[in-house]
């Protein structure tokens, strides 16, 4: 048996109930249902969005990478269609005080062959000076393609926290959608398999039993930091999930170099 006998029902504070594997599988399949349901409205959705109309840009406005200046048109790499994640940039910022959320967004399309494969191409923008930029990107470690949009307009430039999609035909260019906030979180797996755990992300907008864990920064002499939204984007040099000086977006602390600091720049408060 899965559940030793005279244990089906124990309570164990702050997590499921135990019980046998034959209820296991009946409240699994009973989810599973609104589980397929969520799936076919993602779907219809994803539908509706393919429908949607689109606006006509100037695909040869230039944009700054590591080649320099080209034309926006450049960024499809001759596929016919183009993602970007616009990352925000706080100038003059050291590397911890670049955003942790679009870090978690652009971390996660560290590799984009399945997305070229499809006829799609993948490239990051951001507002923040080429100077500024290449140094951050080296230091991440990332693979592909950055691009300042520096004096740029939107919705290539402009404000920056989104995920938009890209149409070509030609030497014509157009914008068929876009998305931003949590629309952003289809790329990010992390939070994915977080949702499929008992304990969740652990953020305060979250609903979850009574009696569950405060996820954070539990250790002797520190208040728990977690069931704040987005708690777990920065870590200190321990790994522990906090907001404080010397605080950085969590992958910063695989790098080479990422060592504690006393200060965030202009960054140091929590979006």
């Amino acid at each position: 048996m899965t559940t030793p006998p005279g244990r089906s029902g124990s309570g164990l504070p702050g997590r499921p109930p135990v019980t046998d594997l034959a209820t296991w599988e009946a409240a699994r399949e009973a989810l599973l249902v609104r589980e397929k349901a969520h799936t076919h409205e993602g779907d219809a959705i994803a539908a509706a969005r393919r429908r949607l109309p689109m606006v006509e840009l100037d695909g040869a406005v230039e944009v700054t990478g590591a080649g320099g200046p080209v034309p926006f048109l450049d960024l499809f790499q001759g596929r016919d269609e183009l993602v970007v994640y616009q990352h925000m940039w706080y100038d003059g910022a050291p590397h911890q005080g670049q955003c942790e959320g679009c870090t978690t967004t652009a971390w996660h399309v560290k590799d984009a062959a399945y997305l070229n494969a499809r006829g799609v191409s993948f490239a990051v923008l951001t507002t923040g000076a080429w100077e500024e930029v290449a140094p951050y990107t080296e230091f991440m470690g990332y693979t592909q393609p950055w691009y300042s949009v520096r004096g740029v307009a939107a919705p290539i430039g402009g404000v920056m926290g989104h995920i938009a999609c890209f149409l070509r035909d030609g030497d014509r260019v157009f914008l068929t959608y876009s998305t931003t906030g949590r629309g952003n979180e289809r790329v990010n797996g992390a939070l994915g398999l977080l949702d499929m755990t008992p304990y969740g992300r652990g953020e305060a907008w979250e609903e979850s039993p009574a009696g569950w864990p405060v996820i954070g920064d539990v250790r002797e002499g520190h208040p728990a930091r977690g069931r704040q939204a987005c708690w777990y984007w920065r870590s200190d040099a321990d790994g522990v999930a906090t907001w404080g000086p010397a605080s950085r977006p969590v992958p910063q602390w695989t790098r080479p170099g990422a060592t504690p600091v006393e200060t965030l720049g202009r960054n140091g408060h929590h979006h």
